[in-house]
């Protein structure tokens, strides 16, 4: 079977069926990041990944990596922890919109200003799609949830804008409709040096789409396909997302700059002299 399917060797298959409900996006975004792994060529030995709580932090337990399922809101500082304590290793952090953006959004802000070398995948359903479909940091005005029953009102994140003014060195938003963008979008910021972060909009039937009547999947897929407009390079101030408006998508941002560790071990082999060993327990 796995020379039918690429996807399958990077699956642990002895904990299917997996526990995402039929029609969720976040499925198809495994399968996107399973055939990006692979296109990489990157050491799977040498490869980790991290996810917080929600329903996308079950994706670290279903991939054949070493993989960490943290607190919520905390993988990024312990992928953090990870990358510093082994700079060998490329650390992926694979979580969801509230785990990252909500509770974890201080991380997430100034990981990518110190441009730590991690590769975040955000799936982004718009609500807290596990713990009973509550408002969120993306939750479109006047969306239902069950926290705000007469519409959500609050102002929401633009994540692409959000990663780049903070200085993340790769941004891109695909939706689920969109795999084979993504999965290269995937293997781009695997392959980036940098602070990368790519967010991937996901339908919730059970919760977002159920509660605000907008059909099934196969109808959030449609909205997807009519509604998506590929823009690469915009300018990410204008890759808002409104109810059921456009969808900007796109590579926004790939530029070059110091990561935390060489910044780091730069000012300190100016500092100390040529002598400086920044990892003198590996001689």
């Amino acid at each position: 079977m796995s020379s039918l399917n690429p996807v399958i060797p990077l699956l642990r298959e002895d904990r299917m069926p997996h526990i995402w409900c039929p029609g969720c996006g976040i499925g198809t975004t495994v399968n996107c990041f399973a055939r990006a792994l692979t296109d990489s060529g990157l050491d799977l030995k040498k490869t980790a990944i991290v996810s917080g709580i929600g329903c996308t932090g079950r994706v670290a337990g279903y991939m054949k990596l070493d993989s960490f399922h943290t607190t919520h809101g905390r993988a990024i500082p312990f992928a953090t922890g990870l990358k510093l304590a082994n700079p060998d290793l490329k650390v992926i952090v694979y979580s969801g919109d509230g785990d990252l953006m909500a509770i974890g959004g201080n991380h997430f802000i100034h990981a990518a200003r110190r441009n730590i070398d991690l590769t975040i995948i955000c799936v982004n359903n718009l609500t807290y799609a596990m713990t009973g479909g509550q408002v969120g940091p993306t939750t479109p005005e006047p969306a239902l949830v069950t926290t705000a029953p007469y519409g959500a009102f609050e102002h929401t994140f633009s994540l692409p804008f959000l990663a780049d003014s903070c200085g993340a060195v790769y941004v891109a938003r695909w939706t689920a409709y969109h795999v084979r963008q993504t999965a290269v979008a995937m293997k781009e910021a695997l392959l980036k040096k940098g602070f990368s972060f790519i967010e991937i909009l996901a339908p919730c039937p059970t919760q977002y789409q159920r509660r605000n009547k907008l059909g099934d999947s196969l109808a959030t897929m449609q909205y997807y396909r009519e509604k998506s407009v590929v823009k690469n390079g915009a300018d990410t101030r204008s890759t808002g997302i409104e109810f059921q408006s456009e969808i900007v998508c796109g590579k926004f941002v790939d530029r070059e700059r110091p990561t935390w560790l060489d910044a780091y071990n730069n000012r300190h082999a100016t500092a100390i002299g040529a002598s400086y060993r920044p990892y003198p327990w590996r001689d």
